[in-house]
């Protein structure tokens, strides 16, 4: 296997990629089909989806249009922290001018080790209205992204729906890039048919143990895998622009190696070969970092976590990734495991 270098970080963080494809699965069609979105959202649609909140797997049923937030910790105004150029994803999504990423407020999963803990909390964010949402999409493009990157939108998709679809008709044009824990509903993913191109899920868990230990949702594999499958229905196997090789559609999953779960990571790259070969990308992390707020943790999940991924651990899973097959992914080199690369949710570009 020929090794590609790279260069970014998933997720937040920024150091060294390294894209390990076959370079014959690099090769890119000589056009790309648009889709035109289909979900036709409306303010009526969103009153809906608020009036009895069941967008995530968490279902708490809030009616987030009178305030009321449920376990995302968001009413139904859009808040987000961020909306940047952003260098720190694979190659093929940051390519050299940098993905328009957006960093919406809240999470429907709320990870206990969570690398962006202020905004998943809801700590950090403006209020914006999917009509400026939709100019941010557009001013982003105007400074020459290479696609915009909708990070943690779940519990907005009706109104992030509404704001693609009247971009779309004042002039976007670049790929849009869904990033997401994958703890989602197919019935709430099916709205983004047609306004996606991209979809950057996480596959956190195999172990319902751990999901629970570590993100109080059980259920987390088997919401994940069934939401990765409808990702992959709607965007198919991966399609590159051949002058530039950013990714114009396709699915890349990530993973995020947790100190000591090596066993969970294996059985993770396992399914997802198994599952889908190499028509999709797999993106295998090392990145994780112990932030401050593990110290409100009980010390037997404290004990687990204030640790970095070590050399060994990253070797023996990439090492089992080569040798059951994996052709197409990420891999990254170097100390990404540091707290100074997360980026500064202080409203810009909002």
């Amino acid at each position: 296997m020929e090794l590609q270098p790279g260069f970014g970080v998933c997720g937040f963080l920024c150091n060294d990629f390294y894209a390990v494809p076959l370079l014959s699965k690099m090769d890119a069609p000589t056009s790309i089909i648009q889709v035109k979105g289909t979900s036709y959202m409306t303010p009526g649609k969103i009153e809906e989806f608020m009036e009895n909140c069941t967008l995530c797997p968490r279902r708490c049923h809030a009616d987030r249009r009178t305030g009321m937030t449920g376990f995302c910790g968001q009413n139904a105004d859009i808040t987000a922290a961020r909306a940047a150029l952003h260098f720190g994803e694979e190659p093929c999504i940051s390519g050299t001018c940098g993905s328009g990423a957006v960093f919406f407020s809240g999470c429907s999963l709320q990870c206990v080790y969570c690398q962006n803990h202020s905004i998943a909390l809801g700590k950090a964010g403006r209020t914006i209205s999917p009509e400026r949402l939709a100019d941010i999409f557009l001013e982003l493009q105007a400074k020459g992204a290479a696609n915009i990157n909708l990070v943690t939108a779940c519990h907005f998709l009706p109104q992030v729906c509404l704001a693609l679809e009247t971009a779309k008709k004042k002039g976007l044009t670049i790929p849009v890039v869904y990033n997401t824990s994958s703890y989602e509903e197919v019935s709430s993913l099916r709205i983004l048919e047609g306004l996606v191109d991209i979809y950057l899920p996480d596959m956190k868990y195999h172990s319902p143990q751990l999901s629970e230990r570590f993100s109080h949702a059980p259920d987390y594999f088997k919401k994940a895998s069934l939401a990765i499958a409808e990702m992959f229905r709607q965007v198919g196997t991966p399609l590159f622009e051949p002058d530039n090789g950013l990714m114009k559609r396709g699915l890349i999953v990530r993973h995020l190696l947790l100190p000591g779960q090596t066993g969970d990571s294996k059985r993770i790259l396992r399914y997802l070969h198994a599952t889908y070969g190499n028509d999709i990308y797999v993106s295998i992390m090392n990145q994780y970092t112990p932030l401050a707020h593990l110290a409100q943790l009980p010390e037997h999940d404290r004990s687990v976590l204030e640790h970095t991924v070590t050399a060994g651990e990253y070797k023996r899973v990439l090492d089992f990734a080569d040798r059951i097959g994996i052709e197409n992914g990420f891999f990254q080199e170097g100390g990404t495991a540091k707290e100074s690369f997360i980026p500064e949710f202080d409203g810009e570009g909002l």
